[in-house]
């Protein structure tokens, strides 16, 4: 049996079967809440939502979109803060 703190409903219950054969139930913590717009705080799309763990065993590229501010601005905010600079520079 798994230890009691482990069976608290903070943790998600997931069926695994075993090369034995038998259906075990493992306890693991549960997803994080998606990765936010750092400006407009809206979720950000292309960056996964997965635990530390797993996310160091993803590639970089497949971490947060290729593009400048990947993975901290969105896509609506980058083009606002281009024009902005673009507009300051001149």
């Amino acid at each position: 049996m798994v230890r009691p703190a482990l069976r608290s409903r903070s943790r998600r219950r997931v069926k695994v079967r075993t090369p034995g054969g038998r259906q075990v139930t493992h306890y693991e913590k549960r997803k994080p809440g998606p990765a936010r717009c750092a400006r407009c705080g809206r979720p950000l799309a292309g960056v996964p939502r997965l635990r530390p763990n797993r996310l160091r065993r993803m590639s970089k590229t497949a971490k947060r979109p290729e593009r400048p501010y990947g993975g901290v601005l969105c896509p609506s905010c980058l083009a606002e803060l281009l024009r902005e600079s673009i507009i300051g520079d001149q």
